[in-house]
């Protein structure tokens, strides 16, 4: 074996220690004032960076990135750090699949559970998540402990929990502990981050935040979402749209609509949603000629093709999204629907929007 294919062959082993840069961040600190070209020329990162698909940093260049996220937002104004800068803009409009399946789940307990997983896919990173009868803690754990990740990050890390259960619930949720290696020395900024969160930030060996069991209940609101907008209108009819001559096949897909990104697709959930047994599910789909299965494997190949055709997430991050365990799943159930694989589809689906109007004729 040539020296060339022993590395390739080491690499393949090696964990993957690298960040994916989402490309909806552009928009983003578009949102928050932030302009990207001065951003990357402090980074010292390729200006197109933002337009590229599927970019992976490793962890010092990721974490530069934030560096130079911080130094541009200290630049507009001093007195308002990176992470609240953002939070200021984020909403439910902003397609993200993190954000997207944390919002699609039921409360905060379930978005955490669902971002734990999401965050293996795209980061060296570890979220732990100790539960008892009164708190929930969050714990941030990184794969590489020789780079020590800037205190920027861990800070819009803990930030963006807050604001995501905030957002969903509509409550001014305050967590009881917010913590991280060296939180802010400044006294003022250390008052910004204070009115932030409600408490004052204290030091701890790892990035921590502390929630009260009850606020990790509550509903999350966000059903109704805007980024259903983002699929294609044959997939956005909601079950409290339909009235009620729908048929159990169009309130079933409804149902799967709304619980798939949260990884809730067994015929139990569905039942209890619906309001009725499983056993007269099983039935009316029968009715309709039709089974459980048929019904899910048939929203999940329309959603897969949809992913593919019009984002560039990876299949790891369909199969999140899609409620799969694991993207081999995914990739097994894909070919059994189409006799392809996911990346055949996608670059036939890439030929065919390259090509020439006359060619498409032919």
């Amino acid at each position: 074996m040539d020296q060339e294919n022993k590395s390739s062959l080491s690499n393949r082993r090696s964990p993957i220690l690298e960040y994916a840069v989402w490309p909806g961040w552009r928009l983003l600190m578009q949102d928050a004032g932030l302009a990207t070209s001065p951003v990357l020329r402090r980074a010292q990162l390729p200006g197109d960076l933002f337009a590229r698909q599927n970019v992976r940093l490793d962890p010092a260049n990721f974490f530069r990135l934030w560096e130079a996220i911080e130094a541009e937002a200290r630049s507009l104004d001093p007195g308002l750090p990176a992470p609240l800068r953002i939070a200021q803009v984020m909403s439910s409009d902003w397609f993200d699949p993190e954000l997207f399946a944390a919002l699609c789940s039921a409360n905060m307990a379930g978005a955490l559970d669902r971002i734990a997983k999401y965050v293996k896919l795209i980061a060296p990173m570890v979220i732990r998540i100790e539960r008892t009868s009164e708190h929930t803690t969050v714990v941030i754990d990184f794969m590489d402990s020789t780079i020590a990740p800037p205190d920027v990050f861990l800070a819009f890390k803990l930030v963006f929990f807050v604001q995501l259960v905030r957002l969903a619930t509509r409550s001014p949720v305050q967590p009881l502990r917010v913590s991280w290696p060296s939180p802010p020395g400044d006294e003022a900024e250390s008052l910004i981050y204070q009115s932030y969160f409600g408490i004052t930030v204290t030091s701890s060996p790892l990035a921590t935040l502390v929630f009260a069991a009850a606020d990790v209940e509550r509903p999350f609101l966000t059903e109704n979402h805007k980024m259903w907008t983002f699929f294609e209108p044959s997939l956005r009819q909601r079950l409290a749209d339909l009235d009620k001559t729908a048929g159990m096949v169009e309130r079933v897909r409804s149902i799967l609509l709304e619980t798939l990104p949260a990884g809730e697709v067994s015929m139990q959930q569905v039942s209890r949603k619906l309001a009725v047994s499983t056993r007269t599910l099983q039935r009316r789909l029968q009715d309709e000629g039709t089974t459980f299965q048929q019904t899910l494997d048939s929203l999940r190949d329309s959603l897969a093709h949809h992913y593919l055709r019009n984002t560039e997430m990876s299949g790891a991050e369909i199969s999140f999204l899609l409620g799969f365990e694991d993207s081999n799943s995914f990739a097994r159930a894909f070919q059994a629907w189409t006799g392809k694989t996911p990346q055949t589809v996608r670059s036939e689906i890439r030929r065919t929007q390259r090509l020439p109007l006359a060619d498409l004729r032919e």
